[in-house]
């Protein structure tokens, strides 16, 4: 999958909001603009081999990363650095 020219500094926020259990994939491609596919192929650019195991591992099904799998609305953490 080919992404968009991305500077260092966002490509890290992006790393960042992906790696956080509580926020969602939508709420990366409404700031940035990638699908979570292209989130993941980004943190398997970016990550270590073992560390991006470790995190398709940790968000694969989980709840908190798929809006639509929540069970909550109210009460989301929002990074004050989050649009």
């Amino acid at each position: 999958m080919k992404l968009p020219e991305l500077d260092v500094k966002t490509i890290d926020r992006i790393v960042e909001m992906a790696w956080e259990d509580r926020t969602p994939f939508a709420a990366i491609e409404a700031q940035f603009g990638l699908k979570e596919q292209a989130v993941i192929t980004l943190m398997r650019q970016e990550m270590k081999h073992s560390s991006f195991k470790m995190w398709r591992k940790r968000v694969t099904g989980r709840k908190t990363k798929h809006l639509v799998k929540r069970d909550f609305v109210e009460g989301r953490f929002r990074c004050k650095e989050q649009k």
